[in-house]
């Protein structure tokens, strides 16, 4: 449900202009809020429910909505460290430079090899990553990008505006994967998710 929920953000921003795309984005944030808060949609338990607020977000900017490059560079299948014992089988695909504020940066890009079987997820790509922000404005355990990648792309575009908590940000109950160390960026990505409001007395 989340990936899914996740791609119809994504894919709802294609093609449109910036005031669409702003209004679009703010839209998808409401779903997701009404998608937490549903007592009947089994991400939150009603303990969680009693404490959880609110989504936090940044400002929508449209600076953080940007041209990277893209360089295919398949590595080893390994296991994915989580914030439980679980350990999904991941494997690199590539990597993604792009640039903030004039400075060049580096992501590497994963793909869930259990999730590539599902119909409509062969290119379907994840990148996990820790910033500035982490711990602070963020979520400690960082934060997620989704895309999909075809094999002719030499270029995509990542919005940071589109990055997401993972469910640990809100439940203890879920098994999340942990940003690679070198998936830390020395910069603050004031965009996407911020952590979790809760009611004052959690």
């Amino acid at each position: 449900m989340r990936a899914i929920l996740l791609l119809l953000i994504f894919i709802s921003s294609v093609g449109f202009g910036q005031d669409k795309y702003i209004d679009s984005l703010r839209q998808e944030r409401k779903i997701k809020q009404e998608h937490l808060q549903d007592a009947e949609g089994g991400v939150l338990t009603p303990a969680d429910l009693k404490d959880f607020k609110s989504v936090d977000y940044f400002d929508v900017d449209t600076n953080f909505r940007i041209k990277a490059t893209w360089t295919i560079d398949k590595g080893k299948k390994f296991k994915m460290p989580t914030s439980t014992e679980r350990e999904p089988i991941y494997r690199r695909f590539g990597y993604i430079t792009f640039s903030i504020n004039s400075l060049e940066y580096r992501l590497t890009v994963y793909q869930n090899m259990e999730l590539r079987k599902k119909k409509g997820f062969k290119n379907y790509f994840f990148i996990p990553f820790r910033d500035e922000t982490s711990g602070i404005t963020t979520y400690g355990g960082g934060r997620y990008i989704d895309t999909y990648i075809h094999k002719k792309d030499t270029v995509l575009e990542i919005d940071f505006n589109q990055c997401y908590n993972p469910y640990c940000a809100y439940s203890h109950r879920y098994s999340c994967p942990i940003p690679p160390s070198e998936n830390t960026l020395e910069v603050e990505v004031n965009a996407g998710e911020k952590t979790p409001i809760y009611h004052q007395e959690h």
